[in-house]
C-alpha cells in the first residue's frame, strides 16, 4: 500500500508525522520497552501527566476522527502508559453544535417529511452536541417524548479520508518498524474503521439499543432507552427521552438518599452478564453515559460503540477474571498464552513470571484499594511486551471494569469488585450453561450422537477385518527419512573428499624426494600440482562447511 499524494492526504500524513515525532521524542516512546513489573505511574516522570493531557488536547484539535481514535487508545494498556490512558479517558467528544436549519434539513431528507410533519414540538436547541452528530428534545404526534440524534454533514466523507491516511501509516509502520511488528497497527486501524463506521450507521445503534435493552429486563434497576424504528435511520436516531442527571454530575447529597451498594451490585453484574453470557456490551460505561433517573434507576446512553465477544472466548474471559479475582498467578498467565496470539519473539518463562507477579502485588493489595479493571489492563500491557498479542476484547473488558470499579466506588464507597466476580460468578455459568441447552443446540448434538451412532458399527467392523486379515499398519510422521539420507550423503562426501586430499598430500610429499625435469618453483612439478590441488580443495572443504554451518544456525534462529 503507497502513500496517496492528493493535497487533503498531505495534509493528514503531515498532522500525524507531527504528533508521531512530536510524541516519539518523549517518554511515551520509551514506554514500550520498559519493564512490565516496574510500568506503572510512579516509574514515569511527573511531567508524564502533563503530556498526556497535551496529547488528549492535540488529538481533539485534529478533528472527530482523532477524537474517537483518543477514546479507543484509553483502553489500551498495552501501548500507552497510566498517565496517558487516564488523560484520553477524559478526552470529551464535544464541539460547538451546528446550525438548526441543517438539522430540519437532514432529519427531512432521511425521514421523506418535514420536520414539522414528523413531530409535534422539536427544539431547536441541543442538549449535546458531539463530533459525530447532536441530540435534540422532541415530542412525536401521539405525545411521546424523543431524544433524536442527527448527524453531523459531511462527517462520512472526512472520517474515510482520515481512516485512509491511518491505514497507509499503519500499513508502512508495520512493514519498517520492530512496534509495528510486535503490535499490528494495521489490524488495529482495521478494528477501529469497523468500530467508527458501525457508529456512523445509527441503525446499528437503534439495534443495540434492542438488543441490549433486551438482554437487561430482568435487572429493575437499570434502563436503556428503545428506539422508535419509523423514525430512525442511518443518519437520524429517535429514541425514548429519559429524564435524570448525568451521575459524574449529581450532588453527594443526592447520592447518600439512594441505596449506591444495590445499584453498584446490579450494574456490575449485568455488565458480567452482558459480556459473559450476551457476548455484547456496552463498550464504555463512563459516569457520562449514566444518568441517574428520578426514581433513582440507572440508565445506560449511548450504545454507539459496544463490545462483541465470541462464545468460545467468554468462558476463558470468566476463567481470567476468576483468576485474578483469586490471585491465581499461573492460571492467569496460562489462560492469558490459551488466548492470545505468540510472536516469535516470545519468552514463555519470563511471561509467566510477570503475569504471576502482577497478580500477587494485586492480590496483597488492600480490598479497598483494588481495580480489577486496571490489573485486567496492566495484564494485557504484560503480553505485549512478553510477546503476546492478546485479543481487543481483552483491553475493552479491562477499560469497561476499571469505569465500573469507578461508577461502583462512586455509588458505593465500599463496593468490592473482586467480592461482585466471584459472587456473580456460579450465577453466570449456570445461565450460560441454561442456554448451551436450548432447542438449537440440543437438536444440532442429537444429529451429531446419530450420525456417530449409525457410522459407529461400519466402523468397527472395518478395523476387525483389517486386524483378521493382519493389515493393520500403523503410519508415525517422526523423522523426514529423506532429509536424513541427504544429510548421511553430506557427512559420507565430506569424508570421502577429505580422505583424497589427505592422500594428495602423503603422495606430494613422498614425490618431493624424486627428481624430475620438469619443475615449478625449484619443486618436482608434479609434486608441487598435486600439493597446489589439496590446498585449493581444503580451502573449498572448509569454506563449504563454514557456509552451511551459518545458513543451518540462521534457519533454525528463524524458526524459533
Amino acid at each position: 500500500m503507497t502513500l496517496s499524494l492528493e493535497a487533503d492526504q498531505l495534509r493528514r500524513y503531515k498532522d500525524v508525522a507531527r504528533l508521531l515525532f512530536k510524541y516519539g521524542r518523549s517518554d511515551l516512546a520509551d514506554w514500550a520497552r520498559h519493564d512490565p513489573i516496574l510500568a506503572d505511574a510512579e516509574a514515569l516522570p511527573a511531567e508524564a501527566a502533563a503530556e498526556g493531557a497535551e496529547l488528549a488536547d492535540d488529538l481533539e484539535a485534529m478533528g472527530p476522527t482523532f477524537v474517537k481514535l483518543g477514546q479507543v487508545l484509553s483502553t489500551r494498556s498495552d501501548l500507552l502508559p497510566p498517565p496517558y490512558l487516564e488523560a484520553l479517558s477524559r478526552l470529551q467528544d464535544r464541539v460547538e453544535p451546528f446550525p438548526y436549519e441543517e438539522v430540519e434539513r437532514i432529519v427531512g431528507e432521511e425521514l421523506g417529511v418535514r420536520l414539522s410533519k414528523a413531530f409535534s414540538r422539536f427544539d431547536p436547541e441541543p442538549l449535546a452536541s458531539a463530533s459525530l452528530g447532536q441530540v435534540h428534545r422532541a415530542a412525536l404526534r401521539d405525545g411521546r417524548e424523543v431524544a433524536v440524534k442527527v448527524q453531523r454533514p459531511g462527517i462520512r466523507s472526512r472520517i474515510a479520508g482520515d481512516l485512509e491516511a491511518l491505514e497507509r501509516i499503519a500499513d508502512l509502520l508495520d512493514r519498517h518498524t520492530e512496534a509495528g511488528r510486535t503490535f499490528g497497527f494495521e489490524e488495529m486501524v482495521e478494528e477501529f474503521r469497523k468500530s467508527l463506521l458501525e457508529e456512523l450507521d445509527y441503525r446499528r445503534e437503534a439495534h443495540n439499543l434492542r438488543t441490549v435493552g433486551a438482554n437487561l429486563e430482568r435487572f429493575d434497576r437499570l434502563v436503556v432507552p428503545r428506539p422508535v424504528a419509523d423514525y430512525s435511520t442511518s443518519r437520524v436516531l429517535t429514541m425514548e427521552f429519559v429524564a435524570g442527571g448525568r451521575l459524574d454530575e449529581t450532588s453527594r447529597l443526592v447520592r447518600l438518599e439512594i441505596d449506591g451498594a444495590e445499584l453498584a451490585d446490579q450494574l456490575f453484574e449485568a455488565y458480567l452478564s452482558q459480556i459473559l453470557v450476551d457476548g455484547l456490551f456496552h463498550a464504555d460505561p463512563h459516569p457520562g453515559n449514566l444518568l441517574l433517573t428520578p426514581d433513582r434507576r440507572l440508565a445506560l446512553l449511548d450504545l454507539g460503540m459496544v463490545g462483541h465477544v465470541a462464545p468460545v472466548l467468554q468462558e476463558r474471559l470468566l476463567k481470567l477474571l476468576l483468576a485474578v479475582a483469586d490471585g491465581k498467578g499461573e492460571e492467569a498467565a496460562d489462560l492469558l498464552l490459551d488466548v492470545g496470539e505468540r510472536l516469535e519473539h516470545r519468552d514463555d518463562a519470563r511471561f509467566r513470571r510477570e503475569v504471576s507477579d502482577l497478580v500477587m502485588r494485586h492480590r496483597e493489595t488492600s480490598v479497598e484499594r483494588i481495580e480489577v479493571g486496571r490489573v485486567v489492563l496492566e495484564l494485557a500491557r504484560v503480553a505485549a511486551v512478553g510477546g503476546v498479542r492478546v485479543p481487543p476484547e481483552l483491553t475493552l473488558l479491562g477499560k469497561a471494569l476499571l469505569n465500573l470499579d469507578h461508577v461502583g466506588r462512586a455509588l458505593a464507597p465500599e463496593f468490592d469488585p473482586n467480592a461482585a466476580i466471584r459472587r456473580h460468578a456460579g450465577d453466570i455459568l449456570s445461565r450460560r450453561m441454561t442456554r448451551s441447552l436450548s432447542p438449537s443446540n440440543l437438536f444440532s448434538s442429537l444429529m451429531d450422537a446419530r450420525e456417530f451412532a449409525e457410522a459407529l458399527p461400519g466402523r468397527i467392523n472395518k478395523i476387525l477385518t483389517t486386524l483378521a486379515n493382519n493389515d493393520l499398519r500403523l503410519r508415525v510422521d517422526a523423522v523426514d527419512e529423506i532429509e536424513l539420507v541427504k544429510a548421511f550423503q553430506k557427512v559420507a562426501n565430506r569424508i570421502t573428499v577429505g580422505l583424497v586430499l589427505a592422500a594428495l598430500i602423503v603422495g606430494a610429499a613422498l614425490m618431493m624426494n624424486v627428481r624430475t625435469a620438469f619443475t615449478i618453483l625449484g619443486y618436482p612439478g608434479f609434486a608441487m600440482i598435486c600439493f597446489l590441488a589439496a590446498a585449493a580443495g581444503g580451502m573449498a572443504l572448509v569454506w563449504d562447511v563454514l557456509m552451511h554451518d551459518r545458513r543451518s544456525r540462521d534457519e533454525l534462529g528463524r524458526r524459533r
